[in-house]
């Protein structure tokens, strides 16, 4: 190969790494409650949607009803998104299976997503509801042990600390996020510590550079929610979080 040729080929070479590295993604993508921007949220149709979309991990949260089992929803009260009113821990299974969601969609249960996600995907499970902590770790258990599940692809997050120690008391492995809402997320290190987690998940309008790093540097992922607009998922990129919670995923891709 004569010099001409040669300087050509690695011309060529620079411009594949440029380009693969100007695409490479510097925090996860992570779907909330889905792809929530897309289909009726904590649905089967819209985690389904995260994973057409390529997410790092799908967020969902999680409820225990009166009859024990642990169903996807976000609200205390099912008035806004379904054809039902009250509070959903009051439900028994047979009623929540007849209550319909905006869309058309059902309310699914907790191993109905670990069904369609088959460890193909990264879970953050957020407890929202009280006595939650014994019945998710159960469940996870059967499907790690049972079903291919790993470990590795699942997150425990609440903003119910005291549910968060109720987890690690019942498993002593399993990654544990600590949520925080409108306060400075840096209180939480203590918690975070206590619980041995590997993150600490503050709204995005809480941090800054310095916060963020000292997070970081207290040993700490920094997952960030709910970050939808391109300015403000331009800012966390600037700040260096780890992950953001997405309901557009694809406009962090």
């Amino acid at each position: 190969m004569n010099n001409m040729k040669k300087v050509l080929l690695a011309l060529f070479l620079m411009t594949v790494v440029n380009s693969c590295n100007m695409n490479k993604k510097d925090f996860l993508v992570i779907g909330h409650r889905g792809a929530m921007g897309h289909e009726t949220e904590n649905t089967l149709p819209s985690i389904q949607k995260a994973m057409d979309l390529g997410v790092d991990m799908i967020e969902i949260d999680v409820f225990k009803i009166r009859s024990g089992e642990i169903v996807v929803f976000h609200d205390e009260q099912l008035d806004r998104l379904a054809n039902a009113g009250g509070k959903i821990e009051e439900y028994y299974i047979s009623e929540i299976n007849q209550v319909i969601l905006d869309g058309g969609h059902k309310i699914p249960q907790l191993q109905d997503v670990l069904k369609l996600i088959d460890n193909k995907v990264a879970l953050n499970i957020e407890l929202k509801g009280a006595n939650t902590a014994d019945r998710v770790n159960f469940i996870m258990n059967y499907y790690v042990e049972k079903r291919g599940w790993e470990w590795k692809n699942v997150v425990i997050s609440s903003f119910n600390w005291d549910e968060l120690r109720e987890m690690r008391k019942k498993n002593p492995d399993v990654a544990i996020a600590v949520l925080t809402e409108d306060e400075d997320p840096t209180k939480a290190i203590p918690v975070a510590k206590e619980l041995n987690a590997v993150a600490v998940n503050p709204w995005f309008k809480t941090l800054n550079g310095e916060n963020v790093k000292t997070l970081q540097d207290a040993g700490f992922k920094v997952y960030t929610y709910t970050v939808n607009e391109t300015e403000d998922i331009e800012k966390m990129r600037e700040y260096g979080v780890d992950g953001i919670f997405i309901n557009y995923p694809e406009r962090a891709m």
